[in-house]
């Protein structure tokens, strides 16, 4: 499967700042007809509002809250893509003071979280004639980073979900993408310590390659790159064989 982007409809959760602000612009220099906005505070979508006009839409949307989830479905049925960006970054090492806690709440958003989207979504995305559900990952999904090991082990679920969803949403004609950004200049790259990162453009340009081309999996930056080159193998022959 391919999914072209140009007059389709979107939503982004946590299109707001970061990636998935940069997601909703280049999916709209890109053609796409419109986009929703999810995210947890409607204020915080104002300055996009104010630039794109009746081309965005803003839906509130709490990643810990299915009813919250479940709402937003409702309000956009003509959605034909989601991009499930919005996620969480603690910083615990297995032996940190904080690291059940740590790992409890990124569950419940990075993994729970995505469940509940998938869930809220697959209906609508189903009746389309095209559709793409897009999951961001990391590459600290394939690869535990110590200082960020709860964080590693969300995204490692999160990953093996998305797997899943590849498998049961193809029959639905649903395209899934499994997004492992490295390091990205991001707000939450900034709490990683990150001292050297790709721009958020890359992510969301990639994105929309990937789609077009059929991918399922995007390694978008130039850390990433070099994950990719080491983990292909692996994955031709097991994770897409």
């Amino acid at each position: 499967m391919n999914f072209i982007i140009k007059d389709k409809v979107a939503l982004v959760t946590g299109a707001n700042r970061g990636i998935g602000k940069a997601i909703v612009e280049s999916f709209l220099q890109h053609g796409v007809k419109k986009v929703y906005l999810a995210v947890r505070d409607s204020k915080s979508t104002q300055a996009l509002s104010q630039q794109y006009g009746d081309k965005v839409v803003t839906v509130v949307l709490d990643m810990s809250d299915a009813e919250s989830i479940k709402k937003a479905a409702l309000l956009a049925q003509d959605v034909e893509i989601v991009v499930n960006n919005a996620g969480i970054l603690e910083i615990a090492d297995p032996l940190a003071e904080n690291v059940e806690a740590a790992l409890q709440h990124e569950l419940d958003i990075n993994v729970f979280g995505l469940i509940r989207v998938a869930k809220a979504f697959a209906p609508i995305l189903a009746n389309k004639k095209s559709a793409a559900f897009v999951q961001l990952n990391s590459v600290a999904s394939i690869k535990n980073f110590t200082p960020f090991t709860t964080y590693s082990a969300s995204k490692a679920a999160s990953y093996s979900v998305t797997q899943g969803l590849k498998d049961v949403f193809a029959p639905m004609g649903i395209q899934v993408l499994s997004v492992h950004p490295g390091p990205i200049k991001t707000d939450m790259g900034d709490k990683a310590g990150f001292d050297v990162a790709d721009p958020v453009e890359s992510v969301a340009e990639g994105i929309v390659s990937a789609l077009a081309a059929g991918e399922f999996h995007l390694f978008p930056d130039t850390v990433a790159k070099q994950f990719q080159g080491a983990y292909q193998g692996f994955s031709d022959a097991i994770i897409t064989a």
